[in-house]
């Protein structure tokens, strides 16, 4: 991104999204810190407990002295109003809001000239699925996030968000109308985010701050009305 090594810091990077963005920032020479509860070679800890949290932040510092690039990619789980206790729903805060703003909070005094964050949201801040309270609250708090820590790091620390839709990790090419539905005409696969996460954390979007970027293959905007071209509503049940 340019000569001089930059440190990135993803959470829930060693799977899906995560991985490929953290594996794009190694191609551009970014050192990258990773952490993820998976384990593996990266810092394994639960983002929702605040000691985890102190201590990775405190060992990105000390081993660097400060950061260029964080990116809250990690995942809350989706449960539904049925199913969903006040525990785990608490958890999936902490996950998707939480610990956001807290490595954020962490890294403040830390974030070198011309610093980003990319916190990772979802299309579902916009719109929902019946039994997904847990995750798409966590998607909506971090997308909120996003516009009122922009403000308040202005003329610091660029922060933006991105809004995948339907991203299949295992890069599946699908036929059919599972990938004809979408006016892009394809299933999304991790480089499309990825690709927009590194545009973000360059020089050439240094203009754009407090955004949310879907990246959806256009579903969002595809107006879905029973018997409208082709579109038929059978309920369940």
């Amino acid at each position: 991104m340019n000569s001089t090594q930059k440190t990135a810091v993803v959470t829930g990077g060693a799977h899906g999204i995560g991985k490929c963005i953290a594996d794009e920032f190694r191609k551009e020479g970014v050192k990258v810190y990773v952490i993820d509860k998976a384990a593996g070679d990266h810092y394994v800890g639960d983002l929702s407990d605040k000691a985890v949290l102190e201590d990775f932040a405190k060992r990105v510092i000390s081993e660097d002295g400060g950061i260029d690039y964080l990116i809250n990619n990690a995942l809350p789980l989706m449960k539904g109003i049925d199913e969903c206790s006040y525990e785990e729903f608490q958890y999936a805060l902490s996950v998707g809001v939480t610990a956001p703003f807290y490595l954020a909070k962490l890294f403040a005094p830390h974030f070198r000239k011309g610093a980003c964050v990319i916190n990772i949201s979802s299309s579902r801040d916009r719109m929902s699925q019946p039994q997904t309270e847990s995750y798409t609250a966590a998607k909506g708090g971090i997308a909120a996030l996003t516009h009122a820590l922009a403000v308040s790091f202005a003329g610091k620390v660029r922060v933006n968000s991105i809004s995948p839709g339907w991203i299949d990790t295992d890069y599946t090419v699908y036929e059919g109308p599972d990938a004809l539905q979408q006016p892009a005409g394809r299933v999304g696969n991790p480089m499309d985010i990825a690709n927009m996460v590194l545009f973000l954390c360059s020089d050439k979007a240094s203009f754009i701050t407090g955004e949310n970027i879907c990246i959806d293959g256009g579903m969002t905007k595809l107006m879905i009305y029973h018997d409208d071209h082709g579109w038929t509503y059978t309920p369940e049940g």
